[in-house]
């Protein structure tokens, strides 16, 4: 795991990715639904090949974060930066093209469809040929559908569900939907992938299985992970760095060995410390 190091924005990157600019920045973020403010002030940074995590108590405001960062919500004040241009005012279609993909605290496959065909949906970003090409099957279209299927293919052997293809994707086990959204997400060709609880629901080998999964695809890919969990062992082992959130404000951010060490957090969500 690489070293962290601050930024001037007091955000912190892995040295690894001190030569390059952030992937994803927000500054001074925040959104009210009428009186209410939902998140405040969230000024963070991940760098390009950063594993980091997104923490808090249920109600803190993580997956508006999310919603913020995919242009589901348009923030209220602060801006949002991927790969240094500004999202503002992006539809969430745009922002997927421009590198962001995400997975959801309920799987949202295409439960009917099959499992290479979800996988396809997700390469559409790559996909050049018109309507007319689709609809009258031209050449170019054949060979698109010839290229499409063969990515999908490689992209499941790559979590070794290959021989899944043919499977109807609601008809996989929990684990392997989990998987499959996550294949579904990297399809899209992302710079960054957001995971929204993603070892929910799931057994200690098939959590452990995920770490891996994290770990491979960020080496693989070379691209940045974030990740909202409350599986506080996944959380401490994976991530490098870690942001943590309660009623939409930042209390702290840092390695996990400093969360984990971090009065205000353990207080406000880790639990406080029983008297001896």
């Amino acid at each position: 795991m690489s070293k962290m190091v601050p930024l001037p924005s007091k955000s912190i990157v892995p040295e690894r990715d001190l030569d390059k600019a952030p992937i994803l920045e927000t500054h001074h973020l925040g959104i009210d639904f009428g009186g209410l403010t939902a998140v405040d002030d969230l000024t963070l940074a991940v760098g390009r090949t950063e594993i980091c995590g997104l923490i808090g108590p249920n109600g803190a405001g993580k997956t508006t974060v999310f919603n913020l960062l995919t242009n589901v919500y348009q923030p209220t004040r602060g801006t949002i930066m991927l790969d240094g241009k500004i999202t503002t005012g992006k539809s969430t279609a745009h922002i997927n093209r421009m590198g962001i993909a995400r997975t959801f605290q309920n799987i949202r496959l295409f439960s009917n469809m099959s499992v290479i065909d979800n996988v396809k949906v997700g390469l559409h970003n790559s996909t050049k040929e018109s309507l007319f090409a689709s609809l009258t099957h031209t050449f170019g279209y054949r060979g698109a559908e010839k290229k499409a299927t063969e990515r999908a293919l490689e992209l499941l052997d790559f979590f070794h569900m290959a021989d899944l293809a043919k499977h109807e994707a609601g008809s996989l086990p929990y684990g392997a939907q989990r998987r499959l959204e996550i294949v579904r997400a990297l399809a899209t060709n992302p710079s960054i992938v957001l995971l929204d609880e993603p070892a929910a629901g799931m057994n200690p080998s098939e959590t452990a299985e995920l770490m891996e999964n994290i770990r491979k695809i960020r080496d693989s890919f070379q691209i940045a992970i974030m990740l909202i969990e409350h599986d506080m062992n996944l959380v401490m082992n994976i991530c490098e760095g870690i942001c943590v959130l309660d009623h939409g404000k930042v209390i702290a951010k840092g390695t996990p060995d400093e969360i984990k060490q971090n009065p205000t957090v353990i207080e406000a969500y880790l639990g406080k410390k029983e008297a001896e």
